[in-house]
């Protein structure tokens, strides 16, 4: 008796190397995503681990908590704000002011210096703490 063996096609597909394609597509993707930031705002917040040191002359702006203005040390009423920083920079092509501003005063305080600054298109860079 002769026993004949039926010989069936089994087809196979090997994905032994797909894994390590999906791991490097999941790699990339991973990576790309983190270098291309698309909506980012960058903001000089009020704590800051590093300083950067500016080594021109500068006019400062403080305010404190009770929202007293002081150029350089001077108290100013804010309605006189803007026409002091006038006469300060009279003829100067590089306009920059410090902000120093009390952390417990509202934006809105912030805003309107701001406002005063871009008027009369000076750079206002605020300054932080360690």
């Amino acid at each position: 008796m002769k026993i004949r063996r039926k010989a069936r096609f089994a087809p196979e597909v090997f994905t032994h190397s797909l894994n390590d394609i999906m791991f490097f597509l999941l790699l990339f993707f991973l990576i790309i995503s983190t270098m291309s930031n698309p909506n980012v705002i960058k903001l000089m917040l009020p704590k800051a681990s590093a300083t950067q040191q500016m080594y021109k002359k500068q006019i400062t702006l403080s305010i404190d908590e009770h929202k007293v203005y002081y150029i350089d040390k001077e108290p100013i009423p804010f309605e006189r704000l803007e026409t002091e920083l006038q006469t300060i920079f009279a003829g100067v092509e590089d306009r920059t002011v410090v902000l120093r501003v009390d952390k417990n005063l509202a934006v809105q305080d912030l805003v309107d210096v701001l406002q005063v600054g871009a008027k009369q298109d000076i750079k206002m860079v605020m300054a932080t703490a360690k």
